[in-house]
């Protein structure tokens, strides 16, 4: 759910320094000032003073004075969230391991907002269109690892969120019917996993499980993703299933008795 805040408290010029910062991706990584301000929705002169102060600050960049990018400082806003997750560093070993055993790509991510948000991935094979790792985002309805997470949400907010979800049909399999969602999710619950087959992506099919703290609290999921054309939906759940299932409670274990 949205948060809500006052007008006085809100910071408008804080609003406009990330809305910046975030238009930089994959596909805009090097921008013009008139590029950032169209992108953006700011004025020439408000775009200006945004970046020249960012590049004060050292996390924006530029060599000719035009052409604006990100400099590697703007990592530092990530890591610090990143270090200060005590399962992160925990989690890694198992999913190398359970990488090998399955040799299938395995992620890590938790909930932020309507999206889901990579904090650890081991890669064996690409499948997907576009590069995934630490700091992706994702949207939540479209992959199994958001069903999940937010089946670990108590029932009256995940049904609110999932009507609040302005889901896009990225595939012919996409779920964007927030009722059918919730029926999903729900069986997600019941379930303790969850299956996406070509909803995010054709060709890619996931499955993946909650990993939760000691107080039974869902904290970030698990998955395994392999391509449709490799992996059936039969061997997502006949052969990744258990080493998931037994990945999640080792994780969880070591979770537990480092706090």
């Amino acid at each position: 759910m949205e948060p809500t805040i006052k007008k006085s408290d809100f910071v408008q010029s804080l609003e406009k320094g990330l809305k910046v910062i975030a238009a930089f991706d994959a596909e805009n990584d090097k921008m013009t000032l008139t590029e950032v301000s169209k992108k953006v929705d700011l004025t020439r002169a408000n775009a200006r003073r945004i970046l020249l102060t960012l590049q004060y600050l050292g996390f924006v960049q530029t060599e000719d004075g035009k052409q604006f990018s990100l400099s590697p400082k703007v990592l530092t806003l990530g890591y610090s969230y990143l270090s200060a997750l005590p399962f992160q560093e925990l989690a890694k070993p198992y999913l190398r391991t359970l990488a090998d055993e399955v040799n299938e790509s395995c992620s890590m991510s938790v909930l932020d907002g309507y999206d889901i948000v990579y904090v650890a991935r081991v890669q064996t094979n690409r499948i997907m269109t576009i590069s995934l790792g630490v700091g992706t985002r994702l949207p939540v309805y479209a992959t199994s690892m958001g069903r999940v997470l937010l089946a670990g949400l108590p029932d009256g907010e995940m049904k609110e969120f999932l009507r609040g979800v302005k889901a896009e049909q990225l595939t012919p399999n996409t779920i964007t019917d927030s009722e059918k969602l919730i029926e999903r999710v729900q069986l997600v619950k019941e379930r303790g996993w969850a299956l996406a087959d070509q909803e995010l992506e054709i060709g890619v099919r996931s499955i993946a499980c909650p990993i939760k703290d000691k107080y039974g609290k869902t904290i970030s999921a698990l998955n395994i993703s392999g391509h449709a054309s490799r992996v059936s939906k039969d061997e997502m759940l006949e052969k990744f299933l258990p080493h998931l299932k037994s990945t999640v409670a080792q994780i969880e274990n070591a979770i537990h008795k480092s706090v």
